[in-house]
């Protein structure tokens, strides 16, 4: 198939790009290089610098498909300028779905994320039926979207399936992240064992959880993106569906810790700090209808997800 991948110079997109040659379609990647990277583009795919608003004068009626990972992701900016997100995220989307219109493409897979639900309270593992109710512009931009896609597939007759990621790490195929501000745990930890200097933070100590820390549900990049490629295969036009991307389990942030001291062999000081406003003290996917309607199946460990990052990691501190 020719594909479009908007922001497939990004962590996620990157990865899913390089699967999708490896399957040998063609693909075109959209990306204003706002966040993403050249360098991190597979051999084999063009890349078209452009912004996500401009998607008309890269789409045409040869495309058979769009994945659509192009958007602001930081929840703490999303709170302190959320024109930056309703801008990309919501307008750039809508500009896309129209070019989409324009050039008779009626597939479409979206990159969303479990922001949208909100703080499930005692809800865990979160289900697709989950009221959203998200707590941040960032989240309610991703469920905005999923709305405009509901709608779509309604009135033009769009295929497009919704992934909602938890919390992913690890890296594939020579990509992991690499992102100026990073906010993920996995990376923050592998910074400090490389002796980035300071200490890790624990956010919460405090949370009824079996060790006091917050629980989060961690995803191995390369099974995240090969849910990517069963979902292209299972669009329809004129439907829409919502999937969870997890583990179905969870993993402390204490125990993180200890798989990352496991996996480098090198200490990592901790310091206990207060519980951040707005995090949940468990999110976990139920990833039961991914399964189902899919035919996917996360298989690859925490300590393997931890001990992709660290390589990558390393590689990228490796002398030229």
């Amino acid at each position: 198939m020719r594909l479009l991948v908007t922001g497939g110079a990004g962590y996620v997109g990157s990865v899913v790009t390089a699967l999708l040659l490896g399957e040998g379609h063609e693909v075109t990647v959209l990306d204003d290089l706002s966040t993403g990277h050249a360098d991190a583009v597979p051999e084999g795919a063009r890349l078209v610098v452009a912004d996500l608003h401009e998607a008309a004068d890269v789409l045409d009626p040869s495309v058979d498909a769009v994945l659509h990972f192009a958007a602001k992701s930081l929840v703490g900016e999303s709170v302190t300028a959320p024109e930056k997100y309703w801008r990309t995220n919501v307008s750039g989307t809508l500009a896309l779905l129209e070019a989409a219109l324009r050039h008779g493409v009626r597939r479409l897979v979206f990159s969303s994320s479990a922001a949208a639900y909100g703080d499930p309270g005692s809800d865990a593992p979160i289900g697709e039926t989950a009221p959203a109710v998200p707590a941040n512009p960032y989240g309610a931009t991703k469920l905005a979207v999923d709305h405009m896609l509901e709608s779509w597939s309604g009135a033009h007759g769009l295929g497009a399936v919704s992934l909602r990621y938890f919390n992913v790490a690890g890296a594939h195929l020579g990509a992991g992240e690499r992102h100026d501000t990073e906010t993920h745990l996995v990376p923050n930890l592998l910074r400090v064992a490389a002796g980035g200097g300071g200490s890790a933070k624990v956010f919460g100590t405090d949370y009824p959880t079996r060790d006091g820390t917050a629980v989060r549900d961690y995803l191995h990049v390369a099974d995240l993106a090969e849910a990517h490629l069963r979902a292209l295969e299972h669009v329809r036009p004129g439907s829409f569906r919502v999937h969870n991307l997890g583990t179905g389990g969870g993993h402390s942030v204490r125990e993180v810790i200890e798989a990352v001291r496991r996996v480098t062999g090198r200490p990592v000081p901790v310091e206990d700090a207060p519980r951040r406003a707005g995090d949940p003290a468990v999110l976990v996917a139920a990833n039961d209808r991914a399964r189902r309607e899919l035919g996917w199946e996360p298989v690859r460990t925490l300590d393997e997800t931890v001990t992709d990052a660290w390589e990558f990691a390393l590689s990228r501190r490796a002398p030229a």
